[in-house]
Formats: structure tokens, C-alpha cells, sequence
């Protein structure tokens, strides 16, 4: 049996240098959160007395904010996943005709500069009155989720033996019901692979929330960031406050949902 080479010294030591050098900004964003009011550039390198007052006005301030992105983004999972399962069922178990001309739609839709879907959804959008509206958004943002989800759950819907499904059907469940018992469970790593993704497109989204609001009713995280910025330059302990705040759910959420990625990036590798 050949011996697995050990890693030798400088590759450590060089990984570990490559690693702090990714996490330093998630560091020193959490370092300056915890300082005092004024200037992030004179923060020190370790907060020695923590100041927890710009998590007291991020919460304040960019609040509501949190809670309309955490809305939009779990929307957009719902509405994604909701059109994208029976698309993606359908494309992979049914002989349709036309059907490698839908997928190359759904592909093509993925190459779309997002300002020009943005630019025509506004135009819509004002005659639906969908206009700062987190119903609104929700579509928005679904139009990036509900591509990739349609390409990977179609590819790891083509893997699963026919002879499963061919099985079910004979024991008298129907295609809703195969598609519900046997189909979903099996492709549970490609799903949540697909809902993460689009709760990661949704939740990090600038472009739409800039173009799709026009008051501060409804407005996301991303955007309150953005304006917060140019109200409160000199008070950065509060801005960083609110980019940890941001970014902690999705932390959370990649960090569950790890093991479920792995496998389901491999399983609906497109065929």
C-alpha cells in the first residue's frame, strides 16, 4: 500500500498565511465593531475595552431593515423552489417536446446582466404596483434562484434509477405522489443545495433593492448599509455593527448546511 505523503512544513505554515489573509477583513470588521464611536483606521488591533454601543444603534437603526431582507430571501427560497421542483421534475423524467430548447432558455436567462432584468421589471413593476413591496422583491430575486435551481435539481432528478421510480408507480402512487415520496427525498442534498443559494442571492442583493425601491418602507439590509454609509461616515462602529449582524445568518446557514452542499454540488453536477 503506498503511504499517503505527509505535508511538509512550509505548506502549512503557507496555508494557514493564505487563511489568515481571507479571514482578515471578517476580523478586523468585528474588531472595529466593538470599538468606540469615531474613526475605523484609529480602531487597535485588539478591542481592550468592547463597546457594544454600535450593535445597540445597528439594531436600532437597520432593524427592520434585517427583518425585510430575512423576508425577501426566504420568500425567494419558497417561490424559487415552488416553480423550480415540478420544472425540474418534469425536464428530467418526461420525454417533452422542446424540452433541450427550454433548457437552454433557462441557461441563457442565467447570462442576463441583472440592471437589464432590473430595468424592465421597474417598467412592470409600475403598472402591477409592485413598487417598494417585499412581494416585489421576492419575484425579483427569484429570477436568479429559479434558473439554478431548475439546472441542478434537473440533473440530479436524471440520476435516480428508473427503476425506483418505475417501482412506486406500480404499487400505484401517482406522479405527484412520486415526485413527493420518492423523488424529493432522494434529491434532499440537491434541494437544500439549491435553496441555500438562492437565500444567499436574495439575502446579498444590491442591485434590485436599489432599483425596485424608491422610499425607505421597504428596504433591505444591503441598501440600509448603503445609505447608512453616507448619513453616518464617522460613526463606523455602527456600520461594521450592522455588516457582522448581516452577515451572521448566512454564516449560520452555510455552516448547518455544509455537508448537504457538498454532496448536492456533486449530485447536480449538470449532465
Amino acid at each position: 500500500m503506498k503511504r499517503t505523503p505527509r505535508r511538509t512544513w512550509p505548506s502549512t505554515v503557507i496555508g494557514i498565511l493564505l487563511l489568515a489573509v481571507m479571514l482578515f477583513p471578517v476580523y478586523w470588521m468585528v474588531d472595529a465593531s466593538l470599538q468606540p464611536t469615531g474613526n475605523a483606521l484609529r480602531a487597535g488591533w485588539f478591542p481592550s475595552h468592547p463597546d457594544l454601543s454600535g450593535y445597540a444603534t445597528a439594531l436600532r437603526d437597520q432593524g427592520r431593515n434585517l427583518v425585510t431582507s430575512l423576508v425577501v430571501a426566504l420568500g425567494s427560497v419558497v417561490f424559487s423552489l415552488a416553480l423550480a421542483v415540478p420544472a425540474a421534475y418534469a425536464l428530467a423524467r418526461f420525454t417533452l417536446r422542446g424540452a433541450d430548447l427550454v433548457l437552454l432558455g433557462v441557461l441563457v436567462a442565467q447570462t442576463v446582466p441583472g440592471i437589464a432584468v432590473a430595468d424592465a421589471l421597474y417598467s412592470a413593476y409600475g403598472d402591477l404596483g409592485l413598487v417598494d413591496s417585499r412581494l416585489g422583491l421576492i419575484l425579483a430575486d427569484s429570477t436568479a434562484g429559479v434558473p439554478f435551481a431548475i439546472i441542478i435539481l434537473r440533473s440530479s432528478m436524471r440520476n435516480i434509477p428508473r427503476e425506483i421510480i418505475e417501482a412506486a408507480r406500480v404499487d400505484g402512487a401517482g406522479r405527484l405522489r412520486v415526485l413527493g415520496r420518492v423523488v424529493l427525498p432522494l434529491s434532499v442534498n440537491t434541494l437544500v443545495t439549491a435553496a441555500v443559494f438562492t437565500f444567499l442571492f436574495s439575502w446579498s442583493d444590491f442591485l434590485f433593492a436599489l432599483t425596485l425601491t424608491t422610499t425607505g418602507d421597504v428596504q433591505p439590509v444591503t441598501l440600509g448599509i448603503y445609505q447608512y454609509l453616507g448619513a453616518h461616515t464617522d460613526r463606523w462602529n455602527a456600520v461594521m455593527a450592522t455588516a457582522v449582524l448581516a452577515s451572521i445568518p448566512s454564516a449560520v446557514l452555510l455552516a448547518l448546511a455544509q455537508r448537504h452542499i457538498t454532496a448536492g454540488a456533486t449530485d447536480g453536477a449538470v449532465t
